[in-house]
C-alpha cells in the first residue's frame, strides 16, 4: 500500500518537474523567437537607413555637381543680359524682345535652380512650378520669338499638386523643344479639363517630321516618366502633315 502511494507521489512529481520543464522550455523558445524577430527588425531597419544614407548622400553630390557647373553659367548669361540691356538703354536704343527675354529667362533658370538644390539637400520632395506659371512661361516664349497660343477647355478647375506640376512640365518641355528643334514654326497649347482627367496637348506646325528631337531626349524621358508615375499616358511623335504633337493624359478627379 505504502509503495503504490510512494509510487504515485514519484509519478506527481515527475509529472509537476516535467510540465514545469515544458513551461520553461516553451517560454524559452518564445524568448528565443522574439529575439530573432527583434534581430530581424533591426537588420531591416539598418538596411533602410543605410539606403536612405546613400540616397541622401547621392543626392548632396547631385545638387554639388548642379551648383558647381550650372550656378556660375546661368550667373553669367544674367549678367551679361543685364549689361546688354543697360548699354542699349543708355545709348537710347530699344532693348531688344529676344534680350529680354534672355534676361528673364536667366532670373527664372536661377530660380529654378535655386528650388531644385533645396530640394536635393533635403529629406523630402517638391516642385513649386505649376500652371499658375504658365502664362509667363508663354510670355516669354513669344518675347523670344516663338508664337504659342493657349487654349482651355472643360470647367478650370484646381488640381492635385502633382499633377499641376507635371502638366507644367510637360507644356514647358513641348514647348522647350519646339523652340529648339522646329525651326520658325507656330506652337499651339490645349488643357482639356474633364472630371477625372487633365489633357495637355501641344502642336506646332515646324517643317515636317524632323520638327521633333531627333532621338528620344532626356527631356521627352522625363515627361514619359512623369505622366507614368501619376497613371496616365503620353503620345509623342510626327503630326500628319508636318509638325510635332505631344499628348498627355494625366488622372486629376475633381474633389467631390
Amino acid at each position: 500500500m505504502r509503495t503504490n502511494r510512494g509510487r504515485q507521489r514519484f509519478y506527481a512529481a515527475g509529472w509537476g518537474i516535467s510540465a514545469g520543464v515544458m513551461i520553461v522550455a516553451s517560454r524559452l523558445w518564445l524568448l528565443h523567437l522574439r529575439e530573432v524577430e527583434q534581430r530581424a527588425d533591426e537588420a531591416e531597419r539598418t538596411r533602410d537607413e543605410a539606403a536612405q544614407r546613400r540616397a541622401m548622400e547621392e543626392r548632396l553630390r547631385i545638387a554639388r555637381e548642379l551648383h558647381d557647373s550650372l550656378t556660375h553659367s546661368i550667373s553669367v548669361i544674367c549678367v551679361q543680359a543685364g549689361v546688354a540691356a543697360h548699354l542699349a538703354r543708355k545709348r537710347g536704343e530699344d532693348v531688344p524682345p529676344a534680350l529680354l527675354a534672355i534676361q528673364e529667362a536667366g532670373t527664372d533658370a536661377a530660380r529654378e535652380l535655386r528650388t531644385t538644390l533645396s530640394v536635393l539637400r533635403s529629406e523630402e520632395d517638391g516642385d513649386c512650378s505649376d500652371l499658375g506659371q504658365l502664362d509667363r512661361l508663354v510670355a516669354r516664349l513669344r518675347a523670344a520669338g516663338l508664337p504659342v497660343t493657349v487654349t482651355v477647355t472643360g470647367t478650370q478647375r484646381p488640381l492635385p499638386p502633382e499633377a499641376d506640376q507635371a502638366a507644367y512640365r510637360i507644356v514647358q518641355e513641348a514647348l522647350t523643344n519646339v523652340s529648339r528643334h522646329a525651326g520658325r514654326a507656330c506652337a499651339r497649347v490645349h488643357l482639356h479639363y474633364s472630371p477625372d482627367a487633365l489633357s495637355v496637348q501641344v502642336d506646332d506646325d515646324g517643317p515636317g517630321p524632323g520638327a521633333g528631337p531627333a532621338g528620344p531626349g532626356l527631356g521627352l524621358i522625363g515627361m514619359r516618366e512623369r505622366v507614368t508615375a501619376l497613371g496616365g499616358r503620353l503620345h509623342a511623335g510626327p503630326r500628319d502633315g508636318g509638325g510635332f504633337r505631344v499628348y498627355a493624359e494625366l488622372p486629376a478627379r475633381a474633389p467631390s
